[in-house]
């Protein structure tokens, strides 16, 4: 990729199949022959005209990662790493809070992955423990445990 149309051609393509966030696309572009600094104005232009945006991105990586059954603490962790400003997760994940049980979110999880609750601490330990890999807070897990000990 030499010009900016090219570098710009690219990065609506990647856009296109799904949203990127900022820190992202630049690191595509640049494995694909693009100029840091080029590739920097393409972002910043593709962002003042709409069509890249890292809130959207963090909007629709909460969403993708509330399906796959994990927690807020590891869901703001992720955005962090790919580059997502705090100011732009934290609304994501307030708007998921307002829609999501996360103690039954951890529930789910939980069952999916155990069939049984625990009979002893140690198993208890090891099933709080992937709950907490997960990405769900203490209390989150405690509800979840409590909900899997009831009888059915």
């Amino acid at each position: 990729m030499e010009t900016e149309a090219d570098v710009r051609d690219q990065a609506i393509r990647l856009l296109a199949r799904r949203e990127h966030a900022a820190r992202e696309l630049r690191f595509k572009l640049t494995q694909r022959g693009a100029a840091e600094a080029l590739a920097d104005a393409v972002i910043a232009e593709l962002a003042r005209e709409g069509l890249q945006s890292d809130a959207r991105y963090a909007e629709s990586w909460v969403r993708h990662r509330v399906e796959q059954g994990f927690g807020p603490v590891r869901i703001r962790a992720e955005l962090r790493e790919r580059g997502v400003a705090d100011e732009l997760a934290g609304p994501a994940l307030a708007d998921a809070e307002r829609t999501i049980d996360w103690g039954e979110q951890a529930y789910r999880a939980w069952a999916r992955r155990f069939s049984v609750p625990p009979e002893d601490m140690k198993e208890r330990a090891r099933q709080q423990r992937y709950l907490e890999r997960r990405g769900f807070a203490a209390g989150h897990i405690r509800q979840a445990m409590s909900t899997a000990q009831q009888p059915d």
